[in-house]
């Protein structure tokens, strides 16, 4: 079977960046429901488009490809008075931006009475390269495709 909208993709893969440095890779294999449902960078879709098991590839993807921009808007300093004890640099918390959508904030750095957060992906703003392989591709049921995502073994677990 050929990847096309509405299968279910199972892959493996590994993120680097331009220099070739490993900085993730899935231990388990990963599934995502093909076909514009918002589940995978769209340079990859596109790639993966028409393919079959047992199709590799590396992609290169510009920042604006992967996690996007860095957003300066999203870093803050807020003061340590307003944490609880023990807030330490690598935590995280949930916070809203500007426009009042839920971001996910990083500590990044504790400076005296101050917290400097970071609501940005730690990737964005860099240029990756993604090395994948195609494991499996199979039809997605109705209910994976009314959910927007594929269930089950390497998908999302109700």
């Amino acid at each position: 079977m050929n990847i096309s909208k509405d299968t279910a993709v199972t892959l493996q893969f590994k993120l680097l960046d331009t220099n070739g440095k490993l900085l993730d890779q899935s231990q388990e294999p990963i599934a995502y429901l093909h076909g514009g449902y918002g589940n995978i960078f769209p340079k990859v879709e596109a790639t993966l488009e028409g393919q079959a098991a047992g199709f590799g590839a590396i992609i290169d993807l510009a920042p604006s490809e992967a996690f996007g921009e860095r957003d300066e808007s999203l870093v803050r300093t807020i003061p340590k008075t307003q944490f609880p004890p023990g807030v330490k640099v690598g935590g995280q918390l949930e916070g809203r931006s500007d426009d009042g959508q839920t971001i996910v904030f990083t500590v990044i750095k504790i400076k005296g009475p101050e917290v400097h957060l970071d609501g940005n992906h730690p990737l964005a703003g860099k240029a990756i390269r993604l090395d994948l392989k195609v494991l499996e591709v199979r039809a997605a049921s109705e209910e994976e495709i009314a959910h927007g995502h594929v269930h089950g073994a390497h998908g999302h677990h109700h």
